[in-house]
């Protein structure tokens, strides 16, 4: 049936031109040669018919669809138009019926022209005005924010769609130099940054808009915030159209689906800059290597799991201690990376013996130790345990891992050890430490496993982050709840952050000339300015549109035990150094030897292991002396 159809359609579009062009003879016939016989010889009627349907068929003439029409099909008519007379005045001389007008192949080719093409724009116009919403009362109103050509497409399938009713009142350009100019007969009222006027006017003359729509498809942080704040200050809802890829399918000939419009994710407030990264430097790095991930169920270790299996490992293992969460990011490559081979280990790090039996089993070239509990009052309630993963866990890991010659090991550090105030920051600087001494070790001695660690702050979305959190709140009607007015926090988004440690993996395994590489150095990943926790609970009760305080209060419960206020990257003493690279600074910790550092950790791990809280945290504050424990969540402002 579809294919019967499409031969209709077709046989239509020929028959309509080809009694189009027809018509044009007699009529250019006549302008060109008012005194003249137009509709003599009549055999030319029909050659003018022919000859448009011979010279359009290169172009598809007749294969347009007449109610999409747009530029690009009248540029069609035209060149059709122009070879059907070229073709046409050659039939007539051959054929001893040239015109008396040299003129007549020019009038002849405007005439098909506007022939042709004047039905086609006068049935796309019909077909919008039948597709327009019947009344304006009962369209949702949007005032719409974009680029020149981001506003054209979106409003092209907002008049394509039948199934939502929208009613544009007006747009918002980037920049002030478009204001008065109209898109689709729509008004551009003003610029981004006019907003505020804009909307007032619209609410002075009984106009305002239900909801702003934004077109462009990559808005800046900046640009959301104070979009933002416009509609928190009269009250309206946010959306994001499509993006431009997206929109195509409502305004092509095969339109089926409905216009949907989604509301701003947190994510998109974020807009960090695209860093570019050595896409070829990665393959190169883990194309047909065996590759181990531990945490592998966990935010970080799972995309850590996605990005590796795109870059088509020989074979990929998958650690994890939780069965569900290993079961899903298993599942998920199964359908997205079929063709890799992989397997899933359900082993705990804190379990020398185990961890030593997979790795000689598996022999990795390469590992991505993601493994630690990461949430702070959890480790601070479960002191030992946190100490057992975070710390000995990862010599564990390191160790079994360099028995067995695996080329190098990425640990994933966090911002939190650095001038730790918590159990958990701490054991991650020891982890830390102890990497540090081995990659320093290795690289004195020029044999032996490098030891790459990666440093950088929160992750938006990850398990246990405030994001989930407040999401969650919101779902239940609120209140939000945040520790301290003046809780700052970095974040990022997660694949970015995997992506940069995949970079700074392919620069250290590389020996790539970066400053402090000799010194042990630790790369950090730039996470740009801090954010306000307070402020990001604002922005999504916006997000969800609503207005905080108002309708969702957000409540102060005081900071937790192990909490800082402002989390830092790097230490005092460790100043942060540019490596060159985007997105990855370094710093250079105090090292010290890893047979120093084991024998603490030896000793760490006994004391955790009998039970002895009191001992394993005193032995942790003679390791790191810059550990200030804040166990009871009183201590409100971090060192400088």
């Amino acid at each position: 049936m579809p294919a019967a159809r499409s031969l209709i359609r077709l046989a239509v579009n020929v028959a309509l031109d080809a009694l189009l062009a027809s018509i044009a003879v007699p009529v250019a016939r006549w302008i060109a040669d008012p005194a003249g016989s137009a509709l003599t010889p009549f055999w030319l009627i029909p050659a003018g018919a022919v000859a448009l349907l011979v010279a359009g068929v290169p172009f598809r003439l007749s294969r347009q669809y007449w109610r999409f029409a747009g530029i690009e099909d009248l540029l069609t008519v035209a060149a059709s138009s122009v070879a059907g007379s070229v073709l046409f005045s050659l039939i007539a001389v051959a054929g001893g019926a040239s015109s008396a007008n040299p003129a007549f192949p020019v009038v002849h080719a405007l005439t098909m022209l506007v022939l042709l093409g004047a039905p086609r724009v006068f049935y796309r116009r019909l077909r919008l005005r039948g597709a327009a919403p019947p009344a304006e009362a009962d369209a949702v109103s949007i005032l719409l924010i974009g680029e020149g050509e981001d506003a054209d497409l979106f409003l092209r399938a907002v008049a394509q769609d039948r199934r939502q009713v929208f009613h544009v009142v007006g747009l918002l350009a980037p920049t002030a130099r478009l204001t008065g100019r109209r898109i689709q007969d729509h008004p551009i009222l003003g610029s981004v940054a006019d907003a505020g006027a804009v909307l007032e006017q619209l609410r002075d003359d009984g106009r305002l808009p239900n909801m702003l729509v934004i077109a462009s498809p990559d808005p800046s942080g900046a640009f959301l915030t104070t979009i933002l704040a416009q509609a928190d200050r009269f009250g309206l809802q946010v959306r994001r159209a499509p993006r431009p890829t997206a929109l195509d399918a409502h305004t092509g000939p095969e339109h089926t689906r409905p216009l949907e419009l989604k509301p701003v994710a947190i994510e998109d407030l974020l807009n960090r800059a695209q860093v570019p990264l050595d896409r070829d430097g990665m393959a190169r790095l883990i194309q047909g290597r065996r590759v181990v991930v531990t945490g592998a169920g966990g935010t970080i270790g799972s995309e850590l799991a996605r990005q590796v299996a795109a870059f088509g490992p020989s074979n990929l293992v998958l650690i994890d201690n939780g069965e569900f969460a290993l079961w899903q990011i298993d599942l998920e490559l199964a359908e997205t990376h079929p063709g890799v081979p992989r397997r899933t280990l359900i082993a705990d790090i804190r379990d020398e013996d185990r961890i030593r039996a997979v790795f000689e089993e598996v022999r990795p070239e390469l590992l991505f130790h993601a493994a630690a509990l990461k949430h702070v009052p959890m480790v601070e309630a479960n002191p030992l345990e946190g100490l057992l993963t975070n710390a000995a866990g990862t010599r564990h890991v390191a160790d079994a891992a360099r028995a067995v010659g695996t080329l190098a090991m990425v640990l994933i550090s966090t911002d939190k050890a650095v001038n730790p105030t918590s159990v958990m920051g701490a054991s991650k600087r020891v982890a830390e430490m102890y990497c540090q001494a081995l990659d320093i070790q290795a690289r004195v001695s020029g044999v032996g496993m490098r030891c790459i660690t990666v440093r950088f702050g929160n992750v938006l979305g990850s398990t246990g982050s405030v994001v989930p959190l407040f999401q969650r709140q919101l779902a239940r009607g609120g209140p939000l709840t945040v520790t301290h007015p003046d809780m700052q926090r970095y974040f990022m988004t997660v694949r970015e952050a995997v992506g940069l440690v995949l970079q700074a993996s392919v620069l250290r395994v590389g020996d790539a000339d970066l400053p402090l590489s000799r010194d042990g150095g630790i790369f950090v990943l730039d996470m740009g300015g801090p954010v306000k926790i307070v402020d990001l609970a604002r922005q999504m009760i916006r997000l969800a549109g609503l207005r905080p305080e108002e309708d969702v209060e957000i409540r102060f419960t005081g900071l937790r035990p192990g909490e800082k206020l402002y989390e830092e990257l790097f230490h005092g003493k460790e100043p942060p150094v540019p490596t060159g690279y985007p997105g990855l600074l370094m710093a250079s910790p105090r090292t010290t030897d890893p047979a120093i550092v084991g024998q603490a950790l030896d000793e760490i791990a006994a004391a955790c292991r009998g039970g002895q809280p009191r001992l394993a945290l005193s032995l942790l504050g003679r390791l790191i002396p810059e550990f200030e424990h804040n166990a009871d969540g009183t201590t409100a402002e971090v060192r400088r």
